[in-house]
């Protein structure tokens, strides 16, 4: 994956490396990863005006299709870093790309997560998303 420029990316969010997020190598498990890049898509869809629980309460439910991670470099217990999307349209997909980078802008993953929209459980285009997440597109 190639490197976005700062102004590519729409949101950005720090976050620290907890105790129980580490395996006994003393490194962050590859799966607290996800919750990572989860965290962070729910705290930038709060930033744009909508919340999982309202969107769901809604009838409209943003749900994971695919998850590509690449893992650069390590992190360890109370280690900090900058999580980082830049959101664009494939079709009736939202394309989150996600980078998490130490403070000092080294790269540790690049993500590449799809997003598709159910409205009432049935798949839609995702409009209703789309217009929520128009100043980002």
């Amino acid at each position: 994956m190639s490197m976005l420029t700062p102004a590519e990316y729409v949101f950005e969010m720090p976050i620290k490396v907890r105790d129980y997020e580490v395996d006994a190598q003393g490194i962050v498990n590859n799966a607290n990863y996800q919750h990572y890049l989860e965290h962070t898509r729910h705290m930038f869809c709060e930033h744009a005006g909508v919340s999982f629980r309202d969107m769901h309460a809604s009838g409209l439910d943003p749900v994971v299709r695919r998850i590509e991670i690449d893992y650069l470099r390590p992190l360890g217990l109370g280690d900090s870093m900058v999580s980082k999307i830049a959101l664009y349209r494939q079709g009736p997909l939202f394309v989150f790309r996600q980078d998490i980078f130490t403070p000092g802008g080294e790269p540790v993953i690049h993500a590449i997560v799809n997003i598709a929209c159910l409205e009432g459980g049935r798949l839609t285009r995702g409009e209703r998303l789309a217009e929520a997440f128009k100043e980002y597109l």
